[in-house]
């Protein structure tokens, strides 16, 4: 959530930075709030003010001995003080009115992020590895797991419809192990405390990271409840310091998460429909960081090189692209795409978003860090990215990894997490 402070004070420079994200904001609609909210404030005040000094008039012309004036005096008093209440209900009204307002206008992008319309505005900033050049036709990933009788789609279907996968066999184990491996590197090498969120959380903590009000549709729903499937541990472990203070030489904190994803997706994606790229349940390694303002840009250059590196690790050809303002998501104010090659593609795909979002979620969620030196508590920045989507790795893998007889080989820092197994074949 946006400033109100900042939003009126630089209202021309946050309708251009709207205006580059391609949203339309009613921001008549900001003013006449926020000036109704103060006006109800300012009335509120000033009648209790008068409540205040009245009551101690009556005091007053009681010890004089002047019992009508005060009688007539408690009178006016009592309307007054119906008067606060109806006013202070309405003040209430108005103020969660302004606040469920601010919580639809998305995050200003960072002015280094590039501006443009869709993805095809992002810019590269580096590759790593270069694809491989096959001497037979690659497959992809459904025809290669099907032939392994490590990857059903058809029985996942019968299961639970379109939209979801069963693994079998050394497929189960492949997901499996790159879930250790990922979570392994992020303890050991990069710093994370590994935790265990819940998988629903209530709706406090969805409005917290941004998830709603505004995209409720896309997301599964506890019949009954006011619980939601995560979308991505990005919520629950976000809001693991939701309405806390922290003290700034507790910062940063890097917290990482494996957890199923739920989505509805609503929507057709074409080529996406087909195979595991787009799911409505999958398993994601999630990197979440709290760090003071003055650290953000820093730390999400480190975010982002460490989901990266596990894609080197892995030895999977990758570019590192930035998302343009038309293409960044609702609460981002910069974005990194990390992006794996896929051969049955011939592209480039998605694998990571790293993004910062200042203290966006921060704002929405209150959470607030101490600085040093005794300064008054402020809110924190926060930044996540995927480290990565494992079922998206296991589509790199298997197309990667490919070879004419069908089998797939094991990449070398994954051998000891498949239990010693080389190659899948069938």
């Amino acid at each position: 959530m946006l400033d109100p402070k900042f939003i009126k004070e630089n209202l021309d420079y946050v309708k251009k930075k709207m205006e580059e994200r391609g949203v339309h904001i009613d921001f008549e609609k900001f003013t006449a709030l926020d000036e109704e909210r103060r006006r109800m404030i300012r009335e509120v005040e000033e009648l209790e003010h008068l409540r205040n000094t009245g009551s101690k008039k009556v005091g007053e012309l009681k010890r004089q001995g002047k019992k009508e004036e005060a009688e007539k005096l408690q009178i006016e008093l009592r309307k007054s003080s119906e008067n606060v209440k109806e006013l202070s209900e309405k003040r209430t009204e108005t103020e969660n009115e302004f606040r469920e307002f601010l919580l639809t206008i998305p995050n200003i992008p960072h002015t280094s992020v590039p501006v443009g319309k869709s993805s095809l505005d992002n810019v590269e900033l580096r590759r790593w590895g270069r694809p491989r050049q096959f001497d037979f036709e690659p497959k992809d990933h459904v025809e290669v797991g099907k032939k392994l009788d490590i990857l059903d789609l058809d029985r996942a279907a019968k299961i639970a419809g379109a939209g979801f996968a069963l693994y079998k066999g050394l497929g189960a184990r492949l997901e499996r192990a790159l879930i250790n491996f990922m979570i392994d590197l992020h303890v050991n090498e990069h710093g994370y405390t590994e935790v265990l969120p819940p998988f629903m959380a209530n709706r406090d903590s969805f409005i917290g990271t941004g998830n709603l009000p505004k995209f409720e549709e896309d997301l599964f729903k506890v019949n009954g409840t006011d619980f939601f499937l995560i979308p991505t541990a990005e919520v629950p472990v976000t809001n693991i310091h939701r309405e806390e203070t922290l003290g700034e030489e507790e910062l940063p904190k890097k917290y990482v998460s494996c957890s199923p994803c739920f989505r509805r997706e609503a929507g057709s994606y074409g080529k996406d429909v087909r195979g595991i790229i787009r799911q409505h349940q999958f398993n994601k390694v999630e990197l979440v960081k709290f760090v003071t303002p003055e650290n953000s840009y820093p730390e999400l250059e480190s975010l982002t090189n460490d989901a990266a590196r596990v894609l080197e690790l892995l030895e999977l050809p990758h570019r590192i692209v930035v998302l343009s303002t038309g293409d960044m998501g609702f609460s981002s104010a910069k974005t990194y795409d990390v992006e794996v090659w896929i051969p049955s593609e011939n592209t480039y795909r998605e694998i990571s978003s790293c993004s910062d979002f200042e203290d966006f979620q921060a704002r929405r969620a209150n959470i607030r860090y101490r600085p040093k030196g005794g300064r008054k508590p402020a809110f924190l920045h926060t930044l996540n990215g995927s480290g990565l989507a494992v079922g998206r790795t296991v589509v790199a893998l298997l197309e990667n990894y490919q070879e004419r007889d069908g089998s797939v080989v094991i990449p070398k820092i994954l051998i000891p997490y498949m239990g010693g197994v080389e190659i899948i074949s069938s």
